[in-house]
């Protein structure tokens, strides 16, 4: 049997813990050790309103099973309230090891009906937030030489989703976002994974129906995040799918390409003609940075 992961004296915060997702992470990682911040504004699932009540309860949770935690209610939307989530780990453990990005609101619309404040909101909570929460925890990181951050994307990024032009761009920007933390990171020994969940919590019970929100608990997704949570953890730029017992990475990947020796000469009629070749990914790779794709798509260029 391999030997149990544990957090023994390490801080965690974890962003919209009061439910769902965020619960049951600062839950794994409590039992295994770790200090928590609870973090929950206590908002209704389009981010109005505040309740001090969803992060009490899962901190009274941690403390009643033996563990220790504190809970924070502010937002991660705004600059000033994300450093204060952060501060409530300096002020009450002196430091910060891990970063679960996992806030999240829903204000599903179709493109054409949906306002320019259900776009800036959705944008606000999941896109900024978790950038405020990670620039005001990285320097923290930086000077222990250690972090791990996990963000919280989803399948609506990736793939799409109708009515959900917001929270896909917001949460495929998180992914982008986690592709620079990685390279900025790496030599403080911060690594900056990012989930892509399936799991039955409020923002999912809306797009899918109630017998397959129950199969899937979100106690199903946190060992995986966990895992990226520790020490053992050297994945970094990952993308990782987690619901239902499934498992898988998901990744974007370039396929080989078509080189046009001339361009100068080269018309709209050329392209049209390759078409199969262009969009063909057989034989696709990932590049682990811009640089390295910009390379290859330069690689056939002679240079004076």
């Amino acid at each position: 049997m391999a030997d149990e992961i544990r957090f023994d004296g390490r801080v965690a915060v974890v962003t919209g813990a009061g439910g769902g997702l965020g619960r049951a992470h600062a839950l794994l990682l409590a039992s295994r050790g770790a200090k928590v911040v609870v973090n929950d504004l206590g908002g209704a699932m389009d981010g109005t309103g505040s309740d001090t009540t969803p992060a009490q309860r899962v901190v009274d949770e941690i403390k009643a099973a033996g563990g220790e935690a504190v809970a924070n209610y502010d937002s991660v939307s705004e600059w000033e309230s994300a450093q204060r989530i952060i501060q409530t780990a300096i002020d009450n453990y002196g430091k910060i090891d891990i970063l679960i990005n996992n806030a999240g609101i829903l204000r599903d619309r179709s493109m054409l009906k949906m306002s320019i404040d259900d776009w800036n909101i959705v944008i606000a909570v999941h896109l900024s937030g978790t950038f405020f929460c990670t620039k005001a925890a990285l320097p923290y990181m930086r000077e222990n030489n250690y972090g791990r951050i996990v963000s919280t994307a989803s399948a609506a990024g990736l793939y799409g989703n109708f009515g959900q032009t917001n929270y896909g761009a917001a949460k495929l920007g998180i992914a982008g976002l986690m592709n620079s933390v990685k390279l900025e990171g790496a030599k403080y020994n911060i690594k900056a994974n990012t989930l892509v969940p399936i799991a039955g919590t409020r923002l999912t019970a809306t797009v899918l129906p109630p017998n397959v929100v129950e199969k899937l608990k979100p106690e199903y997704v946190s060992p995986i995040v966990a895992y990226l949570c520790s020490e053992q953890c050297e994945l970094s730029g990952a993308m990782l799918v987690a619901g239902g017992g499934y498992f898988s990475r998901a990744a974007v990947c370039e396929g080989p390409g078509v080189f046009f020796d001339d361009p100068d000469s080269m018309t709209v009629e050329d392209v049209a003609a390759k078409m199969q070749e262009i969009t063909s990914l057989e034989g696709a790779v990932e590049y682990d940075s811009a640089t390295a794709q910009t390379m290859h798509a330069l690689s056939h260029m002679k240079m004076d």
